[in-house]
């Protein structure tokens, strides 16, 4: 195709489509329904350069005077109750449930990890002097050491929200740091690991690792969990720039990309539980039992609402992004 030819053939039509929308409301009957027809014929005119003679000028051009025309034809539109409950019944289950194959494996290998180094760290005494001098150890470890006044050291109220502040600002950073090819996710989950063996590793040594999981168990498992899916899906966004599969590697990051965001606010969400959880049910005077029944209904929770919404929602064909009609229009690639 020769652009110039085209560009002299339709510029006329774009200026005019320009000259329409800068009278914003302005416009008689007509005046509307030319604009229309002028949006439709300049979006075609810019999917032809884009895949025949792509210039980065004139498609950056048309490429805002057809998103002013798009905004302008449908208007602007705002979020409502109902996407707050779509999003939360199948948009943001649909997401979690759809990366499954990459959480759950995430899942069980740092999970292993962590207790490989646990087990490490608890058989191997200069392991332990290297962490802390005898004294301290004895301080985390000992009945009403530091370990177990940790989740007490605080009201209740504010250690929730400190901890859910926290927890939410690592899965925010494991679902957008995963765009960097994946190594920040893998160190945000090993540093979340070393934590944890540490607490297995001493205080298993010192014969009380019961009390470390009692305390450990009521808000970890959906904690651990939200975590896992944070970094399962950050993985899955940095794979995804290596191999955008069928798609454009710029279509397939948005695809991902906006799904992850989706996913951030819905963590964060289950996060705010499971800091509950840890600040008022992981202290209190209830018996282990009880504690860890708590947190084990809200993991067994949380599972079911991701594998029965969820998976309903995903074979209906939701995948956790926006709507059709909210999204730019693709451009096919080849086969």
């Amino acid at each position: 195709m020769d652009l110039d030819v085209y560009v002299t053939a339709h510029h006329a039509e774009w200026d005019r489509l320009d000259h329409l929308l800068r009278r914003g409301r302005r416009l008689t009957g007509a005046e509307a329904d030319e604009l229309v027809a002028l949006y439709q014929r300049t979006a075609t005119h810019l999917s032809v350069i884009q895949s025949t003679a792509p210039d980065p000028a004139l498609t950056a051009r048309l490429t805002q005077l057809v998103a002013r025309a798009r905004a302008n034809v449908t208007g602007t539109r705002r979020a409502s109750w109902q996407d707050v409950v779509q999003f939360l019944t199948a948009g943001f289950p649909a997401a979690v449930y759809r990366s499954r194959h990459w959480w759950i494996p995430t899942a069980v290998l740092s999970t292993l990890l962590a207790v490989i180094m646990g087990w490490w760290i608890g058989t191997h005494p200069e392991v332990q002097a290297a962490i802390a001098a005898p004294e301290e150890l004895r301080q985390l470890t000992r009945p009403g050491g530091d370990y177990e006044t940790y989740y007490s050291s605080h009201p209740a109220t504010s250690f929730a929200a400190q901890v859910w502040t926290n927890n939410a600002r690592a899965a925010a950073m494991c679902l957008v740091l995963g765009a960097f090819l994946c190594v920040p996710v893998l160190w945000i989950l090993f540093v979340n690991m070393l934590n944890l063996a540490v607490g297995i590793g001493l205080m298993s040594s010192a014969g009380r690792l019961d009390t470390f999981l009692g305390l450990v168990l009521p808000h970890g498992l959906l904690e651990l969990t939200a975590v896992f899916v944070a970094a399962g899906t950050g993985l899955r966004l940095g794979w995804t720039l290596i191999d955008p599969g069928p798609y454009s590697r710029r279509t397939a990051m948005a695809q991902q990309g906006r799904a992850a965001i989706g996913m951030a606010i819905g963590l964060a969400l289950v996060l705010f539980v499971s800091g509950v959880i840890e600040g008022f049910v992981t202290p209190s005077g209830l018996p282990t039992w009880a504690r860890i029944a708590i947190g084990v209904a809200a993991e067994a929770a949380f599972l079911l609402y991701v594998y029965v919404l969820g998976g309903r929602a995903a074979r209906e064909g939701d995948a956790g992004d926006v709507d059709a009609a909210d999204r730019s229009a693709e451009l096919p690639t080849a086969a």
